[in-house]
């Protein structure tokens, strides 16, 4: 019997995705395309690490599937999507070309975004406020090979986890779950983040970098973070009443008839 589609898309007023890290194996492009053809939005942020150049340089990956993102990127922008970009670390050479439009997309160092009920919200990247990165760039790469080597056993463990009919297992997660140091540089990182909101006088901040979906209270600052598009695959929407919901894909795209099959999570990237 084939699946009844449901008759309407998912239909929001914003939607904020970040670390999608296109040129990279581990990118979850299919889960993405399939997110942005059954969402309607009005505005658009691409919240950072959109393209990894980084993983670029050391080799180009660029699969059909890859493209096809940017071109229903574009092609939502052409429509009247509004779609502002914000460059992260990763995709950091973007930053040279600030407050200009590029194929109908804004790029922009940083944006304050208003919600339908009123509330003003900071939305960055995230990676300035990561010691790491900002002080020590060169500790930051050498990280960010560490990962890849993490990611590739991760996917083989898995594969063997499937032979035997065990589930999916993240060591990557397991591990920013557990390891104390990790757990700390998280919430030193959401803290730090809802510090400079409360500094700029605004309601909250919208942030990705650090591949940690998160919604919650921090002080009084409603800080969310997009997560990412290599494991979690999540995005956070505004709805039409103001508010704001993190969307894991995975769970919801069989509400809006979404068939791409789910492919089998593999990697996980950070930073």
């Amino acid at each position: 019997m084939d699946k009844v589609r449901p008759l309407m898309p998912l239909r929001v007023r914003t939607v904020w995705i970040s670390d999608v890290h296109l040129g990279f194996r581990g990118c979850s492009a299919d889960m993405l395309l399939d997110f942005l053809h059954c969402t309607e939005c009005e505005t658009l942020y691409l919240v950072g690490d959109i393209i990894d150049v980084w993983n670029m340089k050391r080799g180009l990956y660029w699969p059909q599937a890859h493209n096809n993102v940017i071109r229903t990127i574009l092609g939502k922008a052409k429509h009247g999507t509004r779609v502002v970009f914000v460059p992260g670390n990763h995709d950091e050479l973007f930053r040279d070309h600030i407050d200009i439009r590029f194929g109908n997309v804004e790029i922009v160092e940083q944006a304050i975004h208003e919600t339908r009920d009123g509330r003003q919200l900071l939305v960055v990247h995230g990676d300035e406020f990561d010691s790491v990165v900002t002080c020590h760039p060169w500790l930051a790469r050498l990280g960010n090979h560490a990962y890849d080597w993490l990611l590739a056993s991760n996917r083989w463990l898995n594969i063997a986890r499937r032979r035997f009919g065990m589930g999916y297992w993240s060591l990557a997660g397991f591990l920013k779950r557990k390891v104390k140091n990790a757990v700390n540089y998280i919430s030193g990182f959401e803290e730090a983040v809802a510090r400079d909101a409360r500094r700029r006088g605004v309601d909250g901040v919208v942030c990705g970098h650090i591949h940690h979906a998160e919604v919650r209270d921090i002080d009084g600052i409603a800080y969310h973070n997009c997560g990412d598009w290599v494991e979690s695959n999540t995005a956070l929407v505004e709805r039409f009443d103001g508010s704001i919901e993190l969307l894991r894909w995975s769970d919801k795209r069989a509400e809006y008839g979404a068939d791409v099959p789910q492919p089998a999570a593999a990697f996980r990237k950070t930073g």
